[in-house]
């Protein structure tokens, strides 16, 4: 007597119950640094404080340029980022860099905002207390669709 069980193969996807998720293209580490090198590499940077939240002030005067611009919303679904801040403005000065995912703006949460709400927010405040933190990853991401 076999302890043999035949299984029915799977058919095309459509069979499934489950849906078939597909991933995202693989990402090759960085190249291979000899140790002495890797310290002031900016691959092998191990300062992970630009990661944390920070918190940036700014002060509008009205008619002024808020200093940067904004790209992604809620249709992206990964968020506000600074997508250009001008050389040399007050959001420069104060700290904000591209790459930079918008949190809050005055105690208002921009992580699920549509895109034209958060510029409306930033354009009509007069005082901008923002909650941001660097997120390259995300940003690179949201520069590879289309929705700004």
């Amino acid at each position: 007597m076999s302890n043999r069980v035949y299984v029915e193969p799977k058919g095309a996807y459509d069979d499934y119950q489950y849906p078939v998720v597909f991933l995202p293209p693989y990402e090759n580490p960085p190249p291979w640094i000899p140790l002495h090198e890797r310290l002031h590499h900016s691959d092998y940077n191990n300062e992970l404080t630009q990661f944390l939240p920070r918190t940036v002030q700014l002060k509008k005067p009205s008619g002024a340029q808020l200093g940067f611009n904004i790209r992604g919303g809620k249709a992206s679904q990964l968020g506000i980022f600074i997508s250009k801040v001008i050389p040399d403005s007050d959001a420069d000065h104060a700290g904000l860099q591209e790459g930079d995912q918008v949190l809050a703006v005055n105690d208002i949460d921009f992580q699920d905002i549509e895109h034209s709400k958060a510029v409306e927010i930033l354009k009509s405040a007069k005082e901008i207390i923002m909650r941001v933190r660097y997120f390259p990853y995300n940003f690179r991401r949201q520069k590879e669709r289309t929705v700004h």
